[in-house]
């Protein structure tokens, strides 16, 4: 007789600039698997939406964001990524580490902050890239959308 071995638990993170494409891959992944937790998406601690959403003229620098982003991601994987993962569900997290390292160095922080600030987050076990840039439309879909409608400056193209 032979041992099943049980297949271990990943996480898959879905990273872009347009959240919304960034959403629909993520939710097309979960389609037809029976293992997989759901998709964990920004802004799950509600931090965004309490601190800067209820007045539409808050204008604060990327730096601020990113650190509110990674206190997101924390609270994410504290209390939706890890206890799927620990179930044994595959877990699709949109986005994730990339989409905000991509905001942060576009807005000139350099890349050794950006990896000190994400280092409490574990690697993914599969990456998916959606490409396209930032939607264009009058609510933010994504962290993108938000971050840039809320960041001092502009994006610096190199």
């Amino acid at each position: 007789m032979t041992k099943k071995t049980k297949a271990r638990a990943r996480l898959i993170a879905v990273d872009g600039a347009d959240g919304r494409a960034v959403i629909e891959h993520a939710q097309q992944l979960t389609r037809g698997r029976r293992a997989v937790k759901g998709v964990s998406q920004w802004d799950a601690s509600g931090l965004f939406e309490q601190l800067l959403a209820e007045d539409d003229d808050v204008v604060t620098t990327p730096r601020i964001l990113l650190l509110l982003y990674a206190a997101d991601l924390a609270f994410r994987l504290r209390w939706e990524v890890e206890p799927a993962l620990a179930e044994g569900n595959d877990v699709v997290a949109a986005p994730y580490i990339e989409t905000a390292v991509a905001f942060g160095r576009a807005h000139g922080v350099p890349a050794k902050w950006l990896k000190n600030l994400f280092r409490f987050a574990r690697r993914p076990d599969r990456q998916h890239k959606v490409r396209g840039g930032p939607a264009k439309r009058r609510s933010p879909a994504g962290f993108v959308e938000f971050a840039a409608r809320r960041s001092r400056g502009r994006a610096r193209v190199r």
